[in-house]
């Protein structure tokens, strides 16, 4: 292994060409002898640079429409050679071997092939084998060879062989080898998962994720944990696809609280109308429905506007000057829409540090997504909760049966309970939260806080009364006891919607008779931790 290598020959296969003739161009300016396979050498040929194909260096053509081509000793032999072992050296020159000191490559579009639906048989061709196998051997080889897997890296290459006289250092050629084994095993991990997906195993033997680094944070929840910001490749409209058209860098804990707000506002069809939800550390602490966008918003904000102020602000459809005008009267850490007009951006303008993120779409709330959590030693997968109550599950299981308005705020309301975390009860009226308690350790003091918060609402907006007087109410799980059911009646709730499944189910439903309310079981349980 020595410090500083020399460049003399560059085995280049590409299937992103994006840079490809700069890059081939540039190394013949610098005297190094280019080899090259199909496409890739017609390209290079193409804007008349010299090449010689693969095929003259390893003296067989490429065969099996393009599946053998490298997987050869002349050329795993020019990359696996070490330059300092008299053995090695000895056979490159008995079996004519040329070393290859430069691989340049990127592999089948197997990604992009799998996100745009591509058969079965189309899939299974876009596997890359010869490409990973390169890359393994070279990146192996580091001590000798450079490796390079993204067209981003070429002018990193260029700029360090320019310093050191057309040679790498051992460093750069070990960060190098770093990207191509993470490259290599994001690909193997994109190949398996496929594979599990086309075979019906929901959970297979060995699981891989992979992410490609977006943006080194500041930090991660607290300023003495560092953190990084990956994306999957997915393209689902999110955070993760989003355009920052203002304002400062994401953090680590916007990019958190504004993924669960987007989640929950990409429930609500924008053509049903304007809806918008409000977060703050990753809960709801308003969500509504509206005529106007700016109403969406108003109704929302209206539900807890102390804990809104530096919060996350979700959109269903294109934000609007008027909303916008609403939005900047109090501190927002972040706006996300599916788009925005030009005179909101500029209303917008004068906030130099509210961020704006446009998504040119809302999630898929029914998409079939896995979610993954560490815990200590290992990984907890699951497939995302997308499910959704439509009228007809719902199970009338009172001698009082819920008005079509009920209803409809009862769907909402179980809407929104999956969104917050658990365990979770929500107030709604009218097709707005009233009054939300989250993450408490017993559902009757999540009843509890959101009954005080919609209290306090009402002192602060002058209402003769709290909102939570004939509202529906939400609970993610059952009831086990009657006790949280009546804490909700006596903050003025007539409806209920709940999962039912408890033991004591025959003694919620009688509390709920005695005191007047209409109950309906969804039979969906709603954990959120």
């Amino acid at each position: 292994m020595t410090d500083l290598a020399p460049l003399k020959r560059a085995l280049l296969s590409v299937s992103d060409k994006t840079g490809l003739i700069e890059l081939g161009r540039a190394l013949a300016e610098r005297d190094v002898d280019l080899v090259s396979t199909g496409g890739t050498a017609k390209a290079l040929r193409d804007a008349g640079l010299p090449v010689r194909d693969v095929s003259d260096l390893t003296g067989f053509p490429e065969m099996m429409d393009g599946r053998v081509k490298t997987l050869h000793p002349m050329v795993h032999g020019g990359l696996l050679a070490l330059r300092d072992d008299a053995g090695h050296v000895a056979s490159l020159t008995e079996h004519g071997i040329e070393a290859i000191d430069l691989l340049v490559v990127n592999l089948y579009p197997f990604e992009a092939t799998v996100a745009r639906g591509a058969s079965h048989g189309e899939t299974i061709e876009n596997i890359d084998i010869g490409g990973p196998a390169m890359i393994r051997a070279a990146a192996k080889n580091h001590g000798f060879v450079s490796v390079v897997t993204d067209p981003h890296d070429y002018a990193a290459l260029l700029t360090e062989m320019d310093a050191h006289g057309g040679k790498t250092t051992l460093g750069f050629r070990q960060k190098l080898a770093q990207i191509a084994y993470a490259r290599t095993g994001a690909y193997d991990a994109a190949v398996s998962t496929w594979m599990a997906g086309a075979i019906g195993d929901p959970a297979p033997r060995r699981r891989v994720f992979a992410g490609t680094l977006a943006q080194t944070l500041r930090y991660g929840e607290n300023p003495h944990q560092s953190a990084a910001f990956y994306t999957d490749g997915s393209n689902r409209p999110g955070v993760a696809t989003a355009r920052q058209l203002q304002g400062k860098e994401l953090s680590y804990n916007n990019i958190n609280d504004t993924d669960a707000a987007f989640e929950l506002v990409s429930e609500f069809d924008p053509a049903d109308g304007p809806a918008c939800a409000i977060i703050k550390h990753a809960n709801p602490c308003g969500v509504a429905l509206g005529k106007t966008l700016r109403e969406a918003y108003q109704r929302a904000f209206d539900c807890d506007r102390t804990s809104a102020f530096g919060g996350i602000v979700a959109l269903n459809q294109r934000l609007d000057r008027e909303t916008a005008e609403e939005i900047v009267n109090i501190f927002t850490e972040v706006v996300i829409a599916p788009g925005a007009d030009e005179d909101a951006i500029a209303v917008f303008a004068a906030k130099k540090n509210l961020r704006l993120l446009v998504t040119d779409g809302l999630a898929n709330p029914a998409a079939d997504l896995i979610s993954v959590r560490q815990v200590s030693g290992g990984f907890l997968v699951q497939d995302k909760d997308n499910g959704r109550v439509a009228g007809d599950d719902l199970k009338i299981v009172t001698r009082l049966a819920p008005t079509d308005s009920q209803l409809a705020d009862m769907r909402f309301a179980w809407t929104v309970a999956k969104h917050v975390k658990s365990n979770a009860i929500v107030y709604v009226r009218d097709g707005a939260t009233v009054g939300v308690g989250a993450g408490q350790m017993s559902r009757v003091d999540s009843a509890l806080i959101a009954a005080k918060k919609a209290e306090r609402m009402a002192q602060v907006l002058g209402l003769p009364e709290p909102l939570t007087k004939g509202s529906v109410v939400a609970s993610d799980a059952f009831f086990p006891f009657a006790d949280g059911l009546l804490e909700a009646a006596g903050a003025g709730a007539a409806a209920v919607i709940q999962p039912g499944g408890s033991m004591r189910d025959d003694e919620v439903i009688e509390a709920a008779d005695k005191a007047g309310l209409a109950m309906v079981f969804s039979g969906m349980r709603h954990f959120r931790h």
